[in-house]
């Protein structure tokens, strides 16, 4: 008897179909989000947000680059948002193509400034009975992939 037979869960589609269908969902709810302003960037900035709101955070994405890999301060950080994520049940997904991220999201409104996109939250907006289709294809492969014991997937943005 397998862990999916137990609770009654079938197991991860495999194959490429189900991560570019996971990649496709996140670029929707980026600009989906984007739009709503509900949209919140840079380590930081989501630290600050999610000390003082996390119930109103609905989703995370954290972004790194190969070069970002040997940057222990980030990686640190990243340890402790996963953490609090888990802690708040707060679905969590990583990209490792900060610039595919960069082109979704664009430079920051307000000062046209390129933003830090290593962290992502994306927030409830004010409006009741707000439900994106997006953002619940993303819960839905967090929850699988929490099923095969992959905590934090990762995901390839389609070009």
């Amino acid at each position: 008897m397998t862990l999916e037979e137990i609770h009654g869960q079938q197991p991860m589609p495999a194959g490429h179909d189900w991560m570019q269908g996971a990649g496709t969902a996140l670029h929707e709810l980026l600009v989906s989000a984007q739009r709503r302003g509900c949209l919140t960037a840079g380590v930081y900035e989501s630290a600050k947000l999610m000390n003082v709101d996390p119930d109103n955070v609905a989703f995370c994405v954290l972004a790194a680059d190969q070069e970002d890999e040997g940057d222990i301060a980030l990686q640190i950080h990243f340890t402790l948002i996963q953490a609090f994520c888990c802690e708040n049940d707060i679905d969590i997904v990583r990209v490792n193509d900060v610039a595919k991220l960069a082109a979704i999201v664009g430079p920051s409104e307000d000062t046209g400034e390129p933003r830090d996109l290593h962290c992502i939250l994306i927030t409830n907006p004010n409006e009741e009975g707000w439900k994106d289709p997006a953002l619940e294809k993303l819960n839905l492969f967090c929850e699988e992939s929490r099923n095969v014991n992959d905590w934090v997937p990762t995901i390839t943005l389609p070009e």
